[in-house]
Order: structure tokens, then sequence, then C-alpha cells
């Protein structure tokens, strides 16, 4: 039986932890769990605040909240690009716990398909992709990497902005098998200085949506409430304020960002 939204998130909350495996790629301790309770199980990701790597520029411990922020601002924003995200005890201690995602399989027997971001020959960006980099492989051959020219990815790389990422890199871009897009992986975001590294530049200098821009323009007075106040728990005033200033920025001048630093793409980028 499939679970309602409504009893996934009680058992997100309230499920008891049993750890299934890890994600060895991923840089600070990601377990594969599953939520258990009253014969009811759903997969989520957790990450122990213990298991975080020490960073130069982001505090230590802050990690799993940032996720939570991130997640608080997504669903602000209504625009569910951020799986449910929450912070609560469980095996190893405090930590982020995300609902799992089931992502489509582009490569398969019958045949292979781009994922949403992927590298190419330069000379045969596909319709529909966006090419946001040359570079070498490791053999040697030149390479592009580019990302699909979708509006899910488009309202991604809108939110990245806002949430000032730091680390979007290909393999945080989701496609479910529900439709939709997912971002993962937002432990390094919201500082309040500028971070903004990502794998999404396509659309840099291009108008943001107006569809989004409403929801934007909506978002200063809800982090002047109740959003502010959910959000306090996990980031400082600053942060808060940086966000702010950012959502403002976008309302004054309703276009991407261009790439204002040395180091815009996330390294490795997947």
């Amino acid at each position: 039986m499939t679970l309602t939204g409504a009893a996934q998130s009680r058992l997100l909350r309230t499920g008891r932890l049993e750890v299934i495996g890890r994600i060895s790629s991923a840089s600070n301790v990601t377990l594969v769990c599953e939520s258990v309770s009253d014969g009811d199980c759903l997969r989520c990701v957790y990450k122990p605040i213990r298991g975080e790597r020490p960073l130069w520029d982001f505090p230590d411990g802050t990690l799993a909240g940032r996720e939570v922020a991130s997640y608080a601002i997504s669903d602000a924003l209504g625009w569910d690009v951020i799986p449910e995200t929450i912070l609560r005890d469980g095996p190893y201690g405090a930590g982020m716990v995300q609902r799992w995602i089931d992502t489509v399989d582009n490569h398969t027997e019958a045949g292979n398909r781009m994922d949403l971001v992927d590298l190419c020959p330069p000379a045969a960006v596909p319709e529909g992709f966006i090419a946001v980099l040359r570079a070498y492989d490791g053999a040697g051959d030149e390479v592009a990497l580019v990302h699909a020219d979708d509006p899910r990815l488009q309202r991604m790389a809108v939110l990245d902005v806002l949430l000032n990422n730091a680390d979007r890199k290909g393999g945080h871009a989701l496609e479910g098998l529900d439709g939709q897009v997912y971002g993962v992986d937002h432990g390094i975001c919201l500082h309040s200085e500028h971070k903004l590294r990502t794998v999404l530049w396509g659309w840099a200098g291009d108008p943001v949506p107006d569809g989004l821009m409403s929801d934007i323009a909506a978002l200063p007075a809800k982090i002047a409430g109740r959003l502010g106040e959910r959000l306090s728990r996990y980031i400082t005033d600053a942060e808060i304020d940086a966000l702010t200033r950012r959502a403002n920025r976008l309302v004054d001048h309703p276009v991407m960002p261009r790439p204002r630093t040395a180091r815009p793409i996330p390294w490795p980028a997947f």
C-alpha cells in the first residue's frame, strides 16, 4: 500500500531508523535507512551531525541544520524542489533525515538517455541541452559539461541563487519516478558571503520566469514572519538577512546572475 504524504511525513519524524547501507561517495557520513513503525516502512537518508567533515568556511556541526533550512525555504516558496527534510535523533545521534527519492534509470539495456546533467562531445550537444563548460576527461578527450534546458531544472537553479548554494553538483539533481526534479545535498548553503558554485549556469543572464518571480516576491515577508522564526533554529541572523537581500535583489533585477568568482563550478562536477 502506498503511504499518503501525511503518513510519510509522520513516519519520517517518528519511525525507528534502521540503517541498511551507506553512500560511500559522499563527503560526509551519509546513511541509507528505513524508518519503521507499526508495519509501515519509509526509505530515507540520514546524515548524523557527528559524521560531518569540518570545513574552513562553514561552522562545524551546522550542515544538517542548513539542509533543514534549505528545505524550509523551498517549502515556503511552494516549489517542492527539496524532499522533506527534518532534524531528529537517529542511531548515531542527531542528524538530518530526508525522504528518499526513487529515480529514473537513463542507462538501461533498452537504450541510453542523457541525464539531467551530463557529459558529451562538444560537437554533439543534443537538442534540449545547454553546454556550460568544456574540459578534458580522464582519458584526455575533450568533453562538454551540459545540462537539460528544462523548466523543472531551471527552478532548481533559481532556488540555488536564493540559497547561495556552494555545491550544486550534477549528481545532486535527481529525476524522480514521479516526474518531479529534486535537489539534494544542501549542507553548504545559506552563507552570508557570496558562495554560489553550480553546474547549472546555462541560464546565466536570462530573465527569471514570471511564475517563479511571483513566489520570490512574497518571500521577504515570509522571512520576516514565521519562516524567519523557523530558520533561526538553524542559521544565524546575518545569514537570514543575507537571504532576504538575495530575494530582494532578484525582485529588483529578475535576471539569473552570471559567474563572479574564479571557481564558479564545484569540483568534481559530479
